[in-house]
């Protein structure tokens, strides 16, 4: 099975976002992930939702939304409006992970989950039947741009293994570091979906580096 594709506009050009989201409406990407960032759980800010609706608008591809924020609960309302398919949330940020992702589920969009580089994937025991994908970082989140945790690989074994031991049927997904040679490395290790963002903003032809993310597990 190929690989989901969700080129991250963390890493697009904020001149002529228009521009890129156009591209990836053209190209063979499922989705468009979004990451939401407050300047607290992680040491950056990225967009709000006045920019969030204005993508939303543009955007003919599902939204993959990645909320790297305290209380990510409390904007439920606001994902739901920009039509998100996927609403993320860090395993660090929710102490009644449960409740958050009941909530998600009730606003009608796919509650995920997403665990830090440092978070080990065996506290996911207890939430993995409940949601409908798992996100591993594969650096820690903040910025793009960072150097692939090699480690992560392994990670992704481990979390298939959960998976197929308690009959979930979560998807797993990566983000961070994923180019051409992390990206085969982690499709064979059981991840359904990659998140690009340098590897495709940053290549010569962004809509044929997506296509050959999307022919990883051809390879």
């Amino acid at each position: 099975m190929k690989p989901i594709i969700a080129p991250s506009i963390l890493s697009a050009d904020f001149g002529h976002l228009a521009k890129d989201i156009e591209m990836i409406n053209r190209s063979e990407a499922e989705w468009v992930h979004i990451d939401i960032m407050d300047g607290v759980f992680v040491p950056n800010i990225s967009f709000g939702f006045p920019v969030l609706k204005y993508v939303a608008k543009l955007s003919k591809k599902p939204l993959d939304v990645h909320l790297m924020i305290v209380n990510p609960e409390k904007f439920i309302p606001e994902v739901k409006a920009l039509g998100a398919h996927t609403m993320n949330v860090h395993y660090e940020a929710c102490p009644h992970l449960h409740r958050v992702i009941q909530q998600i589920r009730e606003a009608g969009m796919q509650p995920a989950v997403t665990i830090n580089p440092a978070t080990p994937v065996a506290l996911l025991q207890d939430i993995i039947r409940d949601v409908y994908m798992v996100l591993v970082m594969s650096v820690n989140p903040g910025f793009g741009g960072q150097k692939f945790i090699e480690h992560s690989v392994e990670k992704v074994r481990e979390l298939r293994a959960l998976i197929e031991r308690t009959g979930s049927k979560a998807l797993i997904e990566v983000d961070g570091g994923v180019n051409l040679e992390t990206g085969a490395r982690l499709v064979e290790a059981g991840a359904d979906a990659l998140v690009a963002g340098n590897a495709v903003f940053a290549a010569p032809d962004p809509e044929a580096m997506i296509h050959q993310l999307h022919e990883l597990a051809n390879k």
